[in-house]
């Protein structure tokens, strides 16, 4: 064959194969703050999700009407920390239709399949096929937040934390009352739950016996309540056990609740001692990114991507090299940069990190193996988990287990697996981490940039997601208000 016929040939073939089918992609915009003052810096937060299966990749673009404010390079590392979630005993992740499924104890219905059968491999959760942006889980109950900004919770309720105005048990999701539209995240700790909504503010319900809704009383609540002085401001929330904290648009953090153990952080401990209304987090009034909660401790993550953890510290699970409970923040041994998540259970008593190239490090207990270092050693310092040093997208913690996301999908998990909460179909606990079968999360990838240049009024704020080989293009907007 000549040299032009090859050419000829080689091209035809090119023309008779079929296109590589994508997906469909979807594209939230979302500013932090919410609302701005005049001249003050505004971050354009851009997700995008990969429906279908597989990581979007490329750029972003940002502009107001016409006018492009800029561009952003997609990263799936730490992005898809809302789409996992790990209760005491089950575990709940956003699939790639962006439905919700999960596995593990259903003693109380928290897997939302309208059983009280637990379940060793994923289960879809009744009426939650599609639109779900983010789902979270605390001690026995599970709650999801939807693409229109609506909250539905499942499982027990002997405290309100479903938020349904009702003490009743509920085996599939209900609507949490006063909350149909305009939340942006929502927290679960141990028998409480939090929103943050798109104003900046905060509600809390469920248990409130000591104090962890914020509304200056200790008294359980049905529906969603205020948190007092967290009326706007606040970008990211996070719920421990018998506690809870805020992170605001300034970079400070604000906790309240349980503070027997130092968990609120404000210098001070002690037995019975409660903060019924947020308090600020000692030397954390500026530079923090991020924040989590667990069984009385917390832990923070700053500007320069170094992680701080404050509390109970019986296990090592401040990352501090030592077993002595801090009631202010102390710096994670060897974790003093390049940290882009952290993760924290809401009963858990260890901590994991997403590092930006995709590893994950934990410390903290470990008797189950869920550290993944291949032990049942309690941990004081980060360890590496086995086989998992880059390619990580999120991490989810339970009590005793963790599980992970990766680029192509694939969610693995390890540690206690008495009711089945590792959803490789068995009830083996794992040291190491295990596939979950015949499962594909969602994939979640983000993009940020900084203006300076919105003037005083209201902003209609763009981006645009071009497509990549696996997904076609979308699409996101916002309002934004700039106040003199």
């Amino acid at each position: 064959m000549n040299f032009f016929k090859f050419l000829c040939l080689a091209s035809a073939l090119a023309l008779a194969a079929p296109a590589l089918a994508q997906n469909a992609s979807r594209t939230r915009l979302v500013t932090h703050p919410y609302s701005s003052k005049a001249g003050q810096t505004v971050k354009l937060v851009a997700e995008v999700d990969g429906l279908g299966g597989g990581a979007p990749t490329g750029t972003v673009s940002f502009a107001e009407g016409a006018v492009a404010l800029g561009a952003g390079i997609l990263s799936p590392y730490g992005a898809g920390q809302a789409t996992l979630a790990g209760g005491s005993y089950h575990t709940c992740v956003l699939g790639a239709a962006s439905d919700v499924q999960c596995w593990g104890d259903n003693s109380y219905g928290q897997l939302g399949d309208g059983t009280i059968t637990d379940r060793y491999s994923p289960v879809a959760v009744s009426g939650l096929s599609s639109g779900v942006l983010a789902i979270v889980a605390g001690a026995h109950h599970t709650c999801a937040l939807t693409a229109a900004g609506a909250v539905a919770c499942w499982g027990p309720n002997y405290f309100g934390m479903l938020g349904d105005g009702t003490g009743v048990q509920r085996l599939t999701p209900v609507a949490v009352q006063g909350l149909s539209s305009g939340v942006v995240a929502i927290a679960a700790g141990g028998l409480h739950t939090c929103a943050l909504t798109i104003a900046g503010a905060v509600k809390c319900w469920g248990s409130n016996a000591k104090g962890q809704l914020g509304d200056g009383t200790k008294l359980d609540r049905y529906v969603p309540v205020a948190v007092q002085g967290l009326s706007s401001g606040v970008v990211a929330i996070a719920a421990g056990a018998e506690h809870s904290c805020a992170l605001t648009s300034v970079g400070a953090v604000k906790c309240w609740g349980s503070n027997e153990a130092g968990a609120v952080g404000d210098g001070t401990s002690g037995y019975h001692l409660y903060r019924l209304v947020p308090v600020a987090v000692s030397g954390l009034s500026r530079d923090i990114v991020a924040i989590s909660a667990g069984n009385n401790h917390t832990c923070a993550l700053t500007a320069a991507r170094a992680v701080k953890c404050w509390g109970l510290n019986t296990y090592g699970e401040l990352g501090d090299g030592t077993t002595t409970s801090r009631n202010i923040p102390v710096p994670v041994s060897g974790l003093s940069s390049g940290v882009v998540a952290i993760s924290t259970g809401a009963t858990s008593q260890f901590n994991c990190a997403l590092k930006g190239g995709g590893g994950v490090l934990c410390w903290g207990r470990n008797h189950f193996g869920e550290l993944g270092d291949l032990s049942v050693t309690d941990r004081s310092t980060p360890v590496a988990v086995a086989g998992h040093t880059r390619d990580v997208d999120a991490i989810a913690l339970g009590k005793f287990h963790t599980c992970i996301s990766i680029g192509s999908g694939i969610v693995r998990c390890w540690g206690r697996n008495n009711a089945g909460q590792l959803g490789d179909g068995t009830i083996a606990n794992r040291r190491s981490p295990a596939p979950v079968p015949g499962f594909t999360a969602l994939i979640r990838a983000r993009a940020t940039m900084l203006t300076h240049s919105l003037g005083v009024g209201a902003h209609q704020l763009l981006t645009s997601f071009q497509g990549d080989a696996l997904h076609t293009p979308s699409s996101g907007a916002t309002w934004h208000t700039v106040n003199p």
